[in-house]
């Protein structure tokens, strides 16, 4: 008699047959495809993360170069309790002091300035170039169809009384700038060295010294690499004036970078060389500097009709070498516009750039490639001269 099978032999022996074939290559068919979507979404998740990183670098490089650029351009003017006489409305005669040509920003300290140069370089604290010939030695490589600014003012904080630690200390050799409130004092400003010059000008107590404050120029432009020649990268740099080593003479020096990306740069200027139009014409009346200030009502002295009033008239106006701007015009700029067309440090893939950039008056690209762009815009008042030509 055969014995019976107990049928739990039957299902222990199918559980210790282990997988087939067939379920093997089905599971690793599943694991390839879970495989294969894990790589996709991390591929995908990096080219996202790489793109936003290259935006948010987009960003950050063109609203740091407007901001920077802002900062020093709303402080050109700035001359401590200086004011020149032909933007002064309380200076009743023929003003002797306003620029008489357009000063060179490069020329160094040892020429020698002259006083005339010196006003020039007060009268005149901001000017702008479209091509580097004026100053070959410190502009170089600059980008093509781009500006060059100059910026000018004293420095915000003294360098000898100043509490704050932020501020420069005095230095031997530096360009500094000192202005008298003393109406006993000789001159009105002095302007010069420390082992020149003598800065004894005094507070309205004509005991006190007033402050001493280092003279700033800067010139900005576009170069068209960042730390080697043809890496391709476009550069804002700045070159300050001061000295190279201790000892040697003051003067603008080669200029350092500061944001990469910035492709484009131009800049446009707002003149104020028109009065009131409440003087009685539509458009005001000419500013004359060569005549004592004239008011519409002597009584009450609130609108002259040959000063302006701090406002630009008319349209921003470019300065080009074809029509590069006067000393008459640069003296009585009131605002600046500036335009900065900056692109992203690296080419994004599968990307074509086929757009076109209005950067003032010039027309940017088509480019053709990978890179991502974005135009910036900022218009600036100048509160140290516009403020000086408003009237209550």
């Amino acid at each position: 008699m055969t014995p019976r099978r107990n049928p739990h032999d039957r299902t222990r022996t199918r559980l210790n047959r282990g997988f087939s074939l067939v379920e093997l290559m089905v599971s690793i068919v599943i694991g390839l495809v879970i495989l294969a979507a894990m790589v996709a979404l991390f591929v995908n998740s990096s080219g996202a993360n790489r793109e936003l990183a290259r935006a948010n670098t987009l960003v950050e490089n063109g609203r740091l170069a407007i901001e920077l650029l802002e900062s020093d351009v709303v402080h050109a003017g700035y001359w401590g309790s200086y004011m020149p006489n032909f933007d002064d409305q309380t200076f009743g005669d023929v003003p002797t002091d306003a620029p008489s040509a357009v000063p060179d920003p490069c020329l160094a300290y040892d020429t020698p300035w002259t006083n005339q140069h010196r006003l020039n370089l007060i009268g005149v604290p901001v000017n702008v170039y479209d091509s580097n010939t004026f100053c070959t030695p410190i502009v170089v490589n600059k980008q093509p169809t781009t500006d060059v600014l100059v910026v000018r003012h004293a420095e915000l904080c003294d360098a000898i009384t100043d509490p704050d630690d932020n501020c420069e200390d005095d230095i031997d050799g530096n360009v500094y700038f000192q202005a008298s409130r003393c109406g006993t004092d000789l001159v009105r400003f002095r302007f010069g060295t420390v082992d020149d010059t003598t800065f004894d000008l005094n507070q309205l107590d004509c005991a006190t010294p007033t402050e001493k404050r280092k003279f700033i120029s800067n010139i900005y432009y576009i170069r068209d690499y960042a730390v080697t020649p043809d890496d391709g990268i476009p550069t804002l740099v700045r070159s300050t004036f001061t000295m190279a080593n201790p000892g040697d003479v003051p003067a603008q020096q080669l200029a350092a970078p500061l944001i990469e990306g910035i492709e484009g740069f131009r800049v446009e200027l707002g003149i104020d060389n028109r009065s009131n139009p409440y003087t009685g014409q539509p458009t005001g009346s000419l500013v004359n500097y060569a005549q004592a200030i004239n008011w519409l009502d002597p009584d009450t002295r609130t609108t002259p009709t040959n000063r302006g009033d701090g406002s630009p008239d008319g349209a921003f106006i470019e300065c080009t070498t074809a029509t590069p701007c006067t000393a008459a015009q640069l003296m009585n700029v009131t605002a600046v516009k500036l335009y900065v067309l900056v692109r992203s440090r690296e080419p994004a893939p599968n990307y074509t750039d086929t757009k076109t950039y209005q950067v003032g008056t010039t027309l940017m690209g088509p480019f053709n490639d990978g890179f991502k762009r974005h135009v910036y815009v900022s218009t600036l008042r100048l509160p140290n001269i516009a403020g000086r030509r408003q009237t209550p």
